[in-house]
């Protein structure tokens, strides 16, 4: 029970960027709650990933892959750009928290006059983390369209 609490909180506030971004890229009105809905179900999908033990990268790249084949299916339904939708509703996976803490601590290492270990774990851990997470994002939402949108055959 405290998992699907906390699905349904992850859900909420993962919709709320998901709209912001999308009112951002000047998305019409009647698309805002498929923004909303599309981002707080990926959200969710890849918090409910983690908690089944799966690594953020591949929650996020399973997620993103949710994004883009619901995108597909929302763009032909509605004559819309698949990126219309994908866009908004991937920005609340960003690694923000990651990124930060990887400048941080790149920061505070070149204000020291000798090298520190854990300050230089810090910096290629979380550096190797954001990247790794951006690039599941930019492949979970290209491999739908690549796959669908090909115009030769896969074999």
């Amino acid at each position: 029970m405290d998992v699907f609490v906390n699905l349904l909180d992850d859900a909420f506030f993962s919709a709320i960027p998901a709209i912001g971004f999308a009112m951002v890229f000047n998305v019409p009105r009647r698309f805002l709650i498929h923004c909303a809905l599309t981002g707080a179900f990926a959200h969710a999908l890849r918090t409910f990933l983690l908690h089944q033990g799966l690594a953020i990268e591949w929650s996020t790249f399973a997620a993103a892959a949710f994004i883009g084949f619901t995108a597909i299916v929302f763009a032909k339904r509605h004559f819309a750009p698949p990126l219309m939708l994908a866009v908004a509703a991937s920005i609340p996976m960003l690694p923000g928290v990651f990124a930060f803490n990887t400048v941080t601590a790149l920061i505070q290492l070149t204000a020291q006059s000798q090298v520190s270990h854990e300050l230089t774990d810090a910096v290629i851990t979380n550096g190797l983390k954001t990247v790794f997470i951006v690039a599941a994002l930019a492949g979970g939402l290209a491999m739908p369209q690549l796959l669908f949108f090909r115009t030769r055959p896969i074999i």
